[in-house]
């Protein structure tokens, strides 16, 4: 009987994982937060020498050193300039996404601009500060939909202690209906894997995040099932949980290595060419 094609490559004790020939691992979801180091470029070091150490080719960075739940507009600017700082020394291995807040329409239609129209910033992150189906995201969805930036909304389904402002799948599929042109990105999968890929299953223009959440088997088998393997996307949320941990919930899962293929690469590649190519950026 033949061996299986791939690297081996260990994720934690004793824990060795295949990994399928040519795969080329795209992280959509990183923050400085969490991270050893004084400066954003102390930390980015550090990312990197994790990214290097799991095989990791790039990664998107979110927001700055100290996480801001409901920022105002200067802290926006320096939450962002933490990231134009890493981008001038790593662009080759990081993307930077703009960090907006829907309660300041003005800032962060500004921010879109200076970060992404203007400067190297290839998406935006949205956060708890602002319901994601409310009118105010309309014209920043726009406007980076006009640019081609990949939009990641954090979403979570709670049913005790819900943080004002956090979004659920569904307050984002009702953003998604409104802009159907526009792909958008529902971070986590809701938290309540199970929920949130019903409730965004019906708009097209939905994919979801799978990281950020505990690596439970049949996540990404249902993701696949119910969506189709296109629409599924791997991130870490590292600084927060691990590179480790967040590729091991797809390449255990059950699911053919064409769809680990597209799950840990290939789909935010697609997602993110278009930018690319208007920035002049080889992948």
């Amino acid at each position: 009987m033949n061996e299986p094609s791939g690297i081996e490559r260990t994720i934690g004790p004793g824990m060795n994982v295949r990994m399928p020939d040519t795969l080329r691992i795209w992280d959509l979801h990183a923050h400085l937060s969490g991270v050893p180091g004084d400066t954003p470029e102390a930390r980015a070091e550090k990312l990197i020498a994790y990214a290097d150490r799991m095989g990791v080719e790039r990664f998107c960075l979110f927001m700055g050193m100290r996480l801001s739940r409901d920022p105002d507009p200067d802290t926006l600017r320096r939450q962002n300039d933490d990231v134009l700082r890493v981008l001038a020394h790593w662009s080759d291995r990081i993307f930077g996404f703009a960090y907006l807040n829907a309660r300041h329409v003005d800032a962060s239609l500004a921010e879109i601009e200076r970060c992404v129209a203007m400067g190297p910033m290839v998406g935006i992150k949205l956060w708890v500060s602002h319901n994601c189906h409310l009118p105010e995201l309309d014209p920043i969805i726009a406007r980076a939909g006009e640019l081609q930036a990949v939009i990641y909304q954090h979403t979570w389904i709670k049913t005790g202690d819900v943080t004002p402002g956090e979004s659920s799948p569904q307050q984002l599929a009702q953003l998604a209906a409104r802009h159907p042109e526009v792909p958008l990105i529902c971070g986590h999968s809701g938290g309540n894997w199970e929920l949130g890929i019903r409730a965004i299953r019906a708009q097209r223009n939905v994919s979801i995040g799978v990281g950020g959440s505990s690596p439970a088997a049949g996540f990404v088998e249902m993701a696949v099932r119910e969506l189709g393997a296109g629409r599924v996307i791997h991130g870490s949320d590292i600084g927060g949980r691990s590179f480790a941990s967040q590729l091991a919930k797809t390449l255990g899962a059950a699911v053919p290595d064409n769809a680990k293929r597209l799950i840990l690469g290939g789909n935010l590649r697609r997602l993110l060419t278009p930018i690319l190519q208007r920035k002049g950026i080889r992948i």
